[in-house]
């Protein structure tokens, strides 16, 4: 047992501040404020029905069982859900959320990620995931999880891409949706975090995120440079 794990103590439970970035500020989950636009996110017609197969609720063809939902998931401290909005819009685009939270342990899992198809695939969605990654770093956590369905594949590549290890898979975990569920696990340990950090900063920033694209990719800023010798 190393002298770290020896001289661990408990670390704070994290809560809904407001975490702002370059491309995405992540707000408390609000649905005074944030409803009509997570509606038009994720139920509208540009919405991405997929992603709804592999969460435990939803989709909602009904606003009123989708703001009842809604209610329901912002009262919550665990998950604690964090509404992402576009900083060039003001728009609300999606939800993600801390959860698993045990202090006592240092370990967290970011999960329910629910983008709307114009936040997919861009600096925003990235942006969202780093920044919780980050607070739950900043207040000391040890382990930082991403679980998914093994059969969700969206999932799993966005997870690696992100930095988070594979662990494996523990199958016949739960039954979602009539469906079995083989949930992947992977995780970013405190020891890893500062390369991976490092890497979200430098893909993140202004001389890789040009008004023509990205200059390289997110697993290519987390590569050691090397310096000619």
């Amino acid at each position: 047992m190393s002298t770290r794990e020896l001289n661990w103590k408990t670390v704070p439970k994290p809560v809904a501040s407001t975490l702002t970035g370059r491309f995405v500020r992540l707000e408390k989950l609000d649905p005074v404020r944030h409803s009509d636009d997570l509606w038009e996110a994720l139920q509208g017609a540009s919405a991405d029905p997929v992603f709804w197969d592999f969460l435990p609720y939803g989709p909602f063809n009904d606003r009123e069982l989708f703001d009842i939902w809604l209610d329901g998931y912002a009262i919550s401290d665990d998950p604690l859900g964090f509404c992402a909005v576009d900083l060039a819009t003001g728009t609300a685009e999606g939800i993600l959320s801390l959860m698993s939270i045990f202090p006592a342990h240092g370990r967290l899992e970011i999960g329910h990620v629910a983008f709307g198809a114009p936040m997919q695939r861009t600096p925003r969605g990235t942006e969202a995931v780093y920044l919780l990654a980050k607070l739950a770093f900043e207040l000391g956590y040890r382990r930082v999880e991403w679980k998914c369905d093994n059969a969700n594949l969206r999932s799993r590549r966005a997870a690696e891409r992100y930095g988070f290890t594979p662990e494996g898979v523990f199958h016949q975990h739960m039954v979602v949706k009539g469906r079995n569920r083989d949930t992947a696990y992977f995780a970013i340990m405190d020891e890893q975090w500062p390369m991976i950090e490092s890497g979200f900063e430098i893909w993140l920033s202004e001389t890789n995120q040009t008004a023509s694209g990205q200059v390289k990719t997110l697993p290519e800023c987390r590569k050691p440079t090397l310096v000619p010798g």
